[in-house]
């Protein structure tokens, strides 16, 4: 029997990941678990550019549809698909291939994430008053645990509570309680990761293109019916795209600037996603579509 096979595909939004990824799964008789955190809600589907019915006809893909837009999913909840993944990869004697623009869960699938403790209901209600002043929360965490929130956004509220309430409930610090317990990486064996590049230019043209297409496929109308479903509070419905399309709607864009903003904010969206790869993954093989599609496909 073959040994179990898995690699990683990953790339800026718009580069091409996806054909790509189905050819693979092709030859290698592998599933493709999706590395995307717009592409697990339901329902969202033209703005998250998820593989169509039909490019998932043939191969298996998991991570999309997961979840409806008002429920929640994190890189927790990502692990633990995963794991799934991986044991029904090995029941079925099929390979796997990781495929997607959300690295961070890439990198927590290779590093570990620590567990918080469990949190009580008098921490969180603690948490909660000293979160209505976000900045000033962050300065005090800041003080006490340098280290830990130098790699924190000051807007980032999910971690800036994750951390308040480690704190509020153990008294120990973040940096204090991770090194009691530390991460255990999901992933154990070397993982080959493969990396699609593109010039600038050539990938702000191909999001310009992507973004007009989404228009035509019915993007506004998408929008419109997630709204009257689930309204505007879900996280999800802060994504590009999303916003930028209920902007439309409130009569701050026309059609033309919609796509200029939707356009110019993925292209921004490109740029973070190939720093954080440059600088989360080493031993990365890197190229153009050409060049991994020789790579693999040969």
């Amino acid at each position: 029997m073959n040994k179990f096979k898995q690699l990683a595909l990953i790339g800026s939004t718009a580069s091409g990941k996806t054909s790509l990824a189905i050819a693979l799964a092709q030859q290698m008789n592998a599933y493709i678990l999706s590395l995307d955190s717009l592409a697990v809600y339901k329902y969202i589907d033209i703005v998250s550019a998820k593989p169509t019915l039909k490019e998932r006809a043939d191969i298996e893909h998991f991570g999309i549809d997961v979840v409806y837009p008002n429920e929640a999913f994190d890189v927790t909840t990502f692990i633990k698909l995963y794991q799934e993944v991986y044991h029904k990869c090995l029941q079925n004697h099929k390979n796997l291939i990781i495929v997607g623009g959300t690295s961070f869960y890439l990198k927590m699938l290779l590093e570990g994430i620590s567990d918080i403790p469990p949190i009580s209901q008098e921490t969180k209600e603690k948490a909660k008053t000293y979160l209505q002043n976000i900045q000033k929360t962050y300065q005090w965490l800041y003080q006490k645990d340098p280290t830990y929130m130098s790699n924190i956004a000051k807007t980032d509220r999910y971690r800036i509570e994750k951390a308040l309430s480690i704190y509020l409930e153990t008294h120990d610090t973040p940096s204090a309680y991770f090194s009691k317990f530390p991460t255990l990486p999901t992933i154990t064996e070397a993982l080959p990761i493969y990396q699609i590049i593109w010039d600038r230019e050539s990938l702000r043209k191909r999001i310009a293109l992507r973004t007009s297409l989404m228009i035509e496929n019915g993007l506004i109308d998408e929008i419109c019916q997630l709204e009257k479903e689930y309204s505007r509070t879900p996280k999800c419905m802060k994504s590009i795209g999303i916003k930028e399309t209920l902007a439309y709607l409130d009569g701050i864009y026309d059609k033309t600037r919609l796509i200029e903003k939707i356009s110019t904010n993925t292209a921004r969206l490109a740029k973070r996603q190939n720093t954080f790869n440059h600088s989360q993954f080493k031993d990365v093989i890197k190229g153009d579509i050409a060049q991994l599609e020789s790579i693999l496909l040969s």
